[in-house]
């Protein structure tokens, strides 16, 4: 499937000062790395660096770039936590556009930890809101009729499917973890500041992100990382739970879509045509490292059915009709190709995945 994507330039128009929260992140890093490829906005990137950012994928865009390119990236290593850093981060940042990506998304870290899930999810999200409405409200003329916030979130919140059916943007929330119901609730929060507010919004709900300089603690990291190494790969339950995969260029795509030309106060589910039980995800990259790097077995032998997790929901799916049709978006990669590419790209970048585990985690 190939897709006829206007640039990032042309999106945002007029659109000068862009503020990206979470942009050390896999997703968002993927995103300032568009914009600055792309576009010649000032990015002003809100992370607190905390154990899964990473600034090594953005830093290699700035030396292609060469240093005319420094100064349009502007690292703010701010928590969403402190209300007070926040508001001072917006006011600095005086963006034409806000793009929220900054979360806790680890499901296995929630269960462990919900507490620090509630803080940076909701908390965070509602001291957000709180800044960029008293910046949106100070702007006047042309800007503030331009200003936008987009809201990024995941098809968690809908729960979980049975064996037929795909989640729509009419879908009822029925969170089943500690990040999904935080999630769920701070996409409440923004619906809320926009019709009691009137802040200029636009939401998306994605499905199982995958590509390059993802942390390498997410299933297809960690299952490529381990098979390349020859050791077991965990599998919750019995493998059959199933995931909608979006390669991350994909959701570029449409974050930007959504961010520059979505209906205020709308919704949009983006999915990638990529469902896949979890045990056909293992054995798919399996398969392609018995090509990539041979050994005198099968990697799929190194499969290993582990207890499932609690709470573990059977299946995800998307239906993207909405952006497709009000937007025109569509995924340029399928699965099938994505994955070769991302398995490629990880055997290639075990230094790096080192790196990030060591300082990160140990």
């Amino acid at each position: 499937m190939v897709s006829s994507m206007p640039s990032a330039s042309v999106l945002l128009g007029g659109r000068r000062r862009v503020l990206v929260t979470g942009g050390a992140g896999f997703i968002g890093g993927a995103v300032v790395r568009r914009l600055l490829r792309e576009t010649k906005v000032t990015i002003f990137n809100l992370d607190k660096m905390g154990y899964a950012s990473d600034l090594s994928s953005i830093e290699e865009v700035l030396s292609e770039l060469g240093e005319a390119a420094n100064d349009r990236h502007r690292l703010q290593e701010v928590d969403l936590t402190d209300e007070a850093a926040v508001e001072a981060a917006v006011q600095n940042a005086d963006p034409d556009l806000v793009l929220h990506l900054a979360a806790e998304s680890h499901v296995d870290r929630s269960i462990a930890g919900p507490e620090a899930f509630i803080s940076s999810n909701v908390t965070g999200t509602l001291h957000l809101l709180q800044a960029v409405r008293a910046h949106w409200e100070q702007l006047t003329g042309e800007r503030q009729a331009n200003f936008r916030m987009h809201h990024i979130s995941t098809d968690e919140v809908f729960g979980s499917l049975g064996p037929e059916g795909r989640f729509l943007e009419t879908t009822p929330y029925d969170p089943r973890s500690p990040y999904s119901a935080s999630k769920a609730a701070s996409d409440h929060l923004v619906n809320a500041w926009h019709h009691t507010y009137g802040l200029p919004v636009v939401l998306t709900n994605c499905s199982n992100n995958y590509g390059p300089w993802q942390f390498p603690e997410k299933l297809i990291p960690v299952v490529i990382l381990k098979a390349a190494a020859g050791k077991a790969i965990p599998v919750y339950g019995d493998g059959l739970n199933v995931r909608d995969w979006l390669h991350v260029e994909d959701h570029v795509d449409a974050l930007l879509l959504a961010a520059c030309q979505g209906e205020l106060g709308r919704s949009y589910c983006v999915g990638g045509f990529g469902q896949r039980t979890n045990k056909e995800i293992v054995e798919l990259i399996c398969n392609q490292l018995d090509r990539a790097q041979p050994k005198g077995f099968r990697h799929a032998q190194l499969i290993q059915l582990v207890s499932d997790r609690p709470g573990h929901d059977r299946r995800y799916a998307i239906d993207p009709s909405r952006i497709q049709s009000e937007l025109g978006w569509q995924p340029r990669h399928s699965l099938e190709v994505g994955l070769a590419e991302t398995v490629s790209w990880y055997m290639t970048q075990r230094d790096w995945c080192r790196k990030v585990q060591t300082v990160k985690t140990g």
